[in-house]
């Protein structure tokens, strides 16, 4: 029976309570959000989960990374470093989106070090196939990619990125009116399909052979947007929302096969359109959990681009997306290094907690408040402790000691906290 079939019949995964203790919220309500629909708990049996996840707007904010190799940068070893580094600073997901080398090794190797739900896009690894035997893209048909699909089911990968949503109609009518066009790979590898073949999305027209095999292997399906925004001006226009209706429409069809779905959402994406954003995708697609990268309201802040997606994500967040996918400081500009995928997971999981701060979220309150209660009483181990990055922060503070122990160069003997407690305790 499938995860969302046990929900429904009240019948209880092993981990549930793992989640309930870590989300503050009972059993029941978590296996009814599941069995409706409006939460997933990416999980294939295959898969050794240690620190399970359920992602839904009624639960924390939840923090993807992602990693995978490249043409230019193809070292399985650098990106085994990656994800444990990512997970070493909290993504509660991660996803290989690999695009170069042996895939299927590199993904096992991947998974052997990930406790948490592992994702990949299989059309990358399909048209991948095709290229190493001098094909083309043209020549993909559906047995291809489903093959590719049940080889990663098997060798336990979580959730898969589908772009089954991008239409021909789309393509063809809206898509030539943007600025920056496809951005997404997936998307641009199914509309060079469909453009040269002439015919409907593949992975639309198969969609429920591709349920079938997910249901098969309780594999989670995230609907990506593969007409996602990829700079502010193409936000939210035609091409988008009509991706978004038809995503809504493979939501219903998931849920009717068992199969747990969330939905990719953009992309570039101005300040004031996030909110509007949020609001459509739960309208579309009958509240199913929207997974965003970044996003990001502003197309200049190349080098920067991790602060600019942690300023859209907490908007998000804060707005109704379930789960934020990180973007880099070396987003548009080069292949991420370990650093980067530390940095940017510390950054986006800053933006999920403000999220969650926002939202009235009783565990990241008292997380807050531990912390302004160690500030008020100096007591400088227990603030470093409560960081989101205790290395970063004992870093900082071991680097520029005073001589009171008791207070920090910022302020010196002109301490607020200091000198407010010392004249209130004056007789």
């Amino acid at each position: 029976m499938s995860i969302m079939g046990m929900c429904a019949t009240g019948k209880r995964l092993p981990f549930l309570d793992i989640l309930s203790d870590r989300e503050g919220v009972g059993v029941d309500f978590i296996m009814q959000q599941v069995a409706c629909g409006q939460a997933v708990i990416p999980f294939n049996p295959k898969h050794d989960i240690e620190k399970p996840v359920v992602i839904g707007k009624a639960f924390s904010v939840k923090v993807n990374a992602n990693v995978g190799t490249s043409p230019d940068s193809c070292n399985e070893a650098i990106e085994k470093e990656k994800i444990i580094a990512a997970i070493n600073a909290g993504a509660d997901c991660v996803m290989d989106l690999s695009i170069a080398g042996d895939l299927s090794n590199i993904r096992r190797e991947l998974l052997s070090v990930s406790p948490v739900p592992f994702g990949t896009v299989p059309i990358y690894e399909a048209a991948l196939d095709l290229f190493k035997q001098g094909r083309d893209v043209a020549d993909m048909e559906i047995g291809d990619v489903l093959k590719v699909m049940e080889r990663q089911a098997r060798e336990g990968v979580d959730f898969f990125t589908i772009h089954a949503g991008l239409l021909k109609k789309a393509v063809d009518l809206y898509v030539p009116s943007r600025i920056m066009g496809i951005v997404s790979r997936g998307g641009a590898l199914i509309a060079e399909w469909m453009v040269k073949r002439g015919e409907e999305n593949l992975l639309y027209v198969n969609y429920d052979k591709i349920l079938e095999l997910m249901n098969d292997y309780e594999i989670t399906i995230s609907l990506g947007d593969g007409l996602r925004p990829g700079g502010i001006n193409d936000s939210t226009d035609k091409a988008q929302i009509h991706e978004l209706l038809v995503l809504g429409e493979l939501v219903d069809r998931a849920r009717e096969a068992e199969v747990q779905a969330m939905v990719e959402g953009p992309g570039h994406v101005p300040l004031n359109q996030i909110e509007a954003n949020m609001l459509l995708e739960d309208r579309l697609c009958n509240g199913a959990p929207f997974y965003v990268l970044g996003p990001l309201p502003t197309d200049i802040a190349v080098g920067y681009d991790d602060l600019a997606g942690a300023v859209g994500g907490a908007l998000a967040g804060w707005k109704g997306a379930a789960m934020l996918c990180y973007v880099t400081a070396s987003e548009h500009i080069r292949h991420p290094d370990i650093e980067d995928v530390r940095k940017g997971v510390i950054g986006v999981r800053i933006a999920a907690h403000i999220a969650d701060i926002a939202k009235g979220n009783e565990k990241a309150w008292q997380w807050d408040n531990a912390m302004s209660e160690a500030r008020f009483s100096q007591d400088w181990d227990k603030q470093i402790e409560l960081a989101i990055d205790t290395e970063r922060a004992r870093s900082l503070r071991d680097s520029s000691m005073p001589e009171d122990e008791d207070i920090c160069t910022m302020c010196g003997k002109f301490c607020a906290v200091k000198r407010t407690k010392e004249a209130n305790s004056r007789d």
